[in-house]
């Protein structure tokens, strides 16, 4: 006969909130969460106050819903299959990479870190392309500072959770980006490298992330500003066809 194992409360609770907002649709308000699962709504609020700042949840703005966060999205992506996503934005990481010159790199977030998914190096810049998919942190990296500003809960959540992973500027770093809708690396993930990174959204949801890399002379600062501005371009062309 098998042993009835000792059941923690808190969890069974948070796992049946989180079933419930996705039988929802989706997306679930509080009293409604409470009236389903009969759990006080002083206790249900606490949980999912919770489950927000770890990025399980997450309020968008003008909605009084609770959605399943980008962290539980992020972690049934990470078991399913990329292809799709890769097949979709294939065209425009031609594109980009062939009227810059730059290596182009697709990415993705990946619970707290990042994962290639592509790469399209037409002048074979990186001479040592690593296989994807693979993951890398997000610490430094332009890549890493867009899932940083635009994924619901992440900043807080690594800030809290990696001690010493991010400088006290790094409030400052995700504003910044978050108002200017890319961010640039120079040379501060890896010597000898510049790049730029813009969000690809889908249905307002950040879902990945489009870059540039390449030598800093031939693409220094002021460049990578304009290619921003060219990938941006580039996506909204994808997105109307």
């Amino acid at each position: 006969m098998c042993k009835t194992p000792k059941l923690i409360q808190s969890i069974e609770r948070s796992a049946a909130i989180l079933e419930i907002i996705a039988q929802q649709g989706g997306g679930a308000r509080l009293q409604q969460i409470a009236s389903i699962s009969g759990i006080g709504k002083t206790t249900v609020h606490n949980i999912l106050q919770t489950l927000d700042h770890l990025g399980y949840v997450q309020r968008r703005p003008g909605d009084m819903r609770y959605h399943l966060g980008g962290r539980i999205l992020n972690l049934a992506r990470i078991a399913g299959d990329d292809n799709m996503l890769r097949a979709h934005l294939r065209p425009v990481l031609e594109v980009i990479a062939h009227k810059s010159g730059a290596t182009a790199w697709l990415a993705v977030p990946s619970g707290d870190q990042a994962t290639y998914l592509d790469i399209v190096d037409p002048n074979g810049l990186c001479p040592a392309l690593p296989n994807v998919p693979w993951r890398e942190n997000l610490e430094g990296s332009a890549v890493g500072w867009v899932f940083l500003a635009c994924v619901p809960g992440l900043g807080k959540r690594v800030l809290a959770t990696r001690a010493n992973a991010l400088d006290g500027s790094v409030l400052g770093r995700i504003e910044d980006v978050r108002i200017k809708g890319y961010a640039l690396d120079i040379e501060a993930y890896r010597p000898g490298l510049n790049g730029v990174a813009i969000p690809w959204r889908e249905n307002g949801e950040v879902k990945a992330s489009l870059c540039l890399t390449g030598p800093p002379a031939k693409f220094p600062r002021h460049r990578l500003i304009r290619l921003a501005w060219m990938m941006m371009r580039s996506i909204e062309q994808l997105d109307v066809q």
